[in-house]
């Protein structure tokens, strides 16, 4: 079957270690099943992949991907939970010091079929194409938990997402501005405050610049560059949910901030296959659909991969195989 992997690990030219070629079909172990895969997008996981980051050598070759919506053996439509977690772990499985991600263990989603556990996988609806569905198990499942599971996001609340244009970013102003929170959006770049007032943010600022008003929650995935402009920016007894740290993981403490303010820091990391399921019925229920900035042939992967790495994407990319 026809794939896109990782072939060795190149941390200054990623792009050179991806083949997209013929490999064997995935072995599917008792109580998984082989999806056929309709639409599969891409996140910059796949980069980090190439270079390395939690991709040792001695797994390569790795089939790249985490997100997909397909077909299952019974012929039902269905979308895939990224987060594989060990067989007698039981609760929140992105709790599970064991869990992984599909194609850092065990081969992912960009393929022509991907092996997967039964449970893993979600009814997608009608409503939804595969397209769309497809966006949905990584980015928007990682910015639906920061928003509502851990950031306990209200309608009427404040909500300040930092670095408006990244994917997790993306979609956490278009779920909350779907929520009925007051959405506020930061980026350096002009184009990509323009795309958040797109996306359903109120008001979008340069990075840095002093709010009107201070906000009940801060959605935070870049890091070090906006840190300290997180911690100004939430109100006194906020909460500040924590997700990713593209520009460095370094940040200022400012602790005295932090508990003079008392301030909430929290932690969170991809999200359960019920909450997907919860994702996916919100999507249903309020018209929702990701943006997608293009759609390329499984054989085109490395150009999708590419315009990642030169940031030059508004939307998801989705592979078709």
């Amino acid at each position: 079957m026809l794939a896109a992997y990782a072939a060795r690990i190149d941390p200054e030219e990623p792009l050179s270690a991806l083949v997209v070629g013929e490999v064997d079909e995935p072995d599917v172990p008792e109580g998984w099943v082989a999806v056929e895969v309709r639409a599969a997008s891409l996140n910059h996981h796949d980069v980090w992949s190439l270079k390395g980051v939690g991709l040792p050598q001695e797994r390569l070759p790795m089939i790249l991907g985490c997100d997909a919506a397909g077909v299952d053996p019974d012929g039902n439509e269905v979308i895939v939970h990224a987060v594989i977690s060990d067989p007698d772990w039981r609760g929140d499985e992105s709790l599970d010091p064991k869990r992984s991600l599909l194609s850092e263990v065990h081969p992912g989603t960009l393929a022509e079929r991907v092996a997967v556990p039964r449970h893993n996988l979600v009814p997608k609806p009608e409503e939804l194409s595969f397209e769309q569905a497809c966006c949905l198990p990584t980015a928007y499942l990682t910015a639906y938990r920061m928003l509502f599971t851990r950031g306990r996001l209200r309608p009427g609340q404040t909500v300040l997402v930092q670095g408006a244009a990244g994917g997790v970013a993306s979609a956490a102003i278009a779920l909350a501005r779907a929520a009925g929170a007051r959405v506020w959006a930061t980026s350096r770049e002009e184009r990509k405050r323009e795309y958040a007032v797109e996306l359903g943010a109120h008001q979008a600022f340069e990075s840095g610049a002093r709010l009107p008003d201070r906000v009940d929650l801060v959605i935070e995935t870049v890091g070090e560059a906006t840190w300290a402009h997180s911690l100004r920016a939430v109100k006194p007894g906020g909460i500040v949910v924590v997700a990713g740290a593209t520009s460095g993981m370094n940040p200022p403490a400012d602790l005295s901030r932090v508990f003079f303010k008392q301030i909430e820091v929290i932690g969170s990391t991809m999200g359960t296959r019920d909450e997907l399921g919860d994702l996916v019925a919100m999507m249903e229920a309020t018209g929702l659909r990701p943006r997608i900035d293009r759609s390329l042939p499984l054989a085109e992967a490395a150009d999708g991969i590419a315009a990642m790495i030169a940031g030059d994407v508004f939307g998801k990319i989705v592979l078709r195989p």
